[in-house]
């Protein structure tokens, strides 16, 4: 068993902050936090994505369209896809579910 702690907390070292918190040879998780008003600046990644909004409000945009998105929302991205929070109103901090694990691409 691995506890997680301080997982999904709003951080701000840097405009858009990327912190994982956990990895196994199948996947890792992380906190990533955009601060109200900043700029998602992110580029596809090679792997699948999955999202949990633990705090803040924004719209994620794909190929495929936009959705709202607050606390508690789940959302998952293929890899490749190209996507991006816009209209960040408050600060977001999301769990990051990648699998295989985050190649920092």
């Amino acid at each position: 068993m691995k506890k997680l702690v301080g997982a999904g907390v709003f951080v701000r070292r840097e405009p858009n902050d990327y912190v994982e918190q956990f990895r196994n040879e199948s996947m890792s998780v992380g906190t990533y936090s955009i601060p109200a008003g900043g700029v998602d600046d992110q580029a596809p990644h090679h792997e699948d994505e999955i999202y949990v909004v633990t705090t803040g409000r924004a719209t994620l945009v794909t190929p495929s369209g936009s959705e709202p998105v607050g606390p508690g929302d789940v959302l998952f991205v293929p890899a490749e896809e190209e996507h991006r929070f816009t209209d960040i109103t408050e600060d977001l901090a999301l769990l990051v579910f990648f699998a295989p694990p985050y190649s920092g691409r």
